[in-house]
């Protein structure tokens, strides 16, 4: 499995020091998570730390790059299934050339702008509604349209106290 066995260091010196090879790139943050650390720049979560390595988004469009580096994506054993997250750790070297790392951190940024993007686009219309649509406006029923023209006399309101 990608990740490794071990837990992070406490209070993470690696966070810290990967937080400050980030920096030229832009501010980013750090949460506690899940025995790790998610990465991010805003609101959005381009990053994962676990085990003292940094695993980034990935997408169709920079997948490619993290598989030329032969690094597959960060998984985990759930109830006997292997999980895989599209997140794929960076490459040792990655994480002491600063210029190298914000670029690999800005494709994952871009990444995860593009996979929240895509959860927010409305959903189709369902065929239902497409057909109610289509459908003509229904009758009065008939009971409604014989009130009307007087067929039927009036209900009698009961009126309070009766």
């Amino acid at each position: 499995m990608a990740g490794r066995s071990g837990g992070d260091r406490a209070g993470s010196e690696f966070v810290a020091y990967l937080r400050d090879q980030l920096r030229p790139w832009g501010p980013t943050a750090a949460r506690r998570m899940f025995g790790g650390h998610g990465f991010y720049r805003g609101d959005v979560m381009f990053g994962l730390v676990l085990n003292d390595a940094l695993f980034l988004r990935a997408d169709a469009e920079n997948r490619d790059d993290f598989v030329a580096a032969g690094m597959p994506p960060f998984q985990y054993d759930r109830r006997g299934k292997v999980v895989a997250l599209a997140y794929h750790e960076v490459p040792a070297d990655l994480l002491e050339d600063q210029d190298e790392l914000a670029r690999w951190a800005d494709k994952a940024y871009a990444a995860a702008l593009r996979v929240a993007a895509a959860k927010r686009k409305p959903a189709k219309a369902d065929n239902r509604s497409a057909t109610r649509a289509k459908q003509p406006i229904r009758a009065r029923p008939k009971t409604a349209a014989k009130r009307l023209a007087g067929d039927e006399p009036p209900r009698r309101r009961i009126e309070p106290g009766e």
